[in-house]
């Protein structure tokens, strides 16, 4: 006797259920459609969850990655009176920038 599959376990009432949650009108036709093709998705994931990965070790990615970045080093930078001459306006040793959102 074999064991159910995920597909068993849904009915077009489940897959209606779904379909409400996800905001989505589905005819007749699509809920028998959906149903099979979920259904079929469900039991490929079941499978994969059968494996036996006892012996494999955690990972998040299938292949190693390396971080490519430089150290962060602090260097000097401009003088803040230079980059303020740059800027269209300035106040108090600071960007002066339009007011949004009606902040006061």
């Amino acid at each position: 006797m074999s064991t159910p599959s995920a597909h068993d376990a849904l009915g077009r009432d489940e897959i209606a259920h779904l379909a409400t949650l996800s905001r989505l009108a589905l005819t007749d036709e699509e809920l028998d459609r959906f149903a099979g093709q979920l259904g079929a998705v469900l039991d490929a994931v079941a499978q994969v969850g059968e494996a036996d990965v006892a012996d494999v070790d955690p990972m998040t990615h299938a292949v190693p990655l390396t971080n490519v970045l430089r150290e962060d080093v602090a260097t000097p930078s401009l003088p803040r009176d230079v980059v303020l001459a740059g800027a269209p306006a300035a106040e108090d040793d600071r960007f002066r920038v339009p007011r949004i959102l009606g902040e006061e």
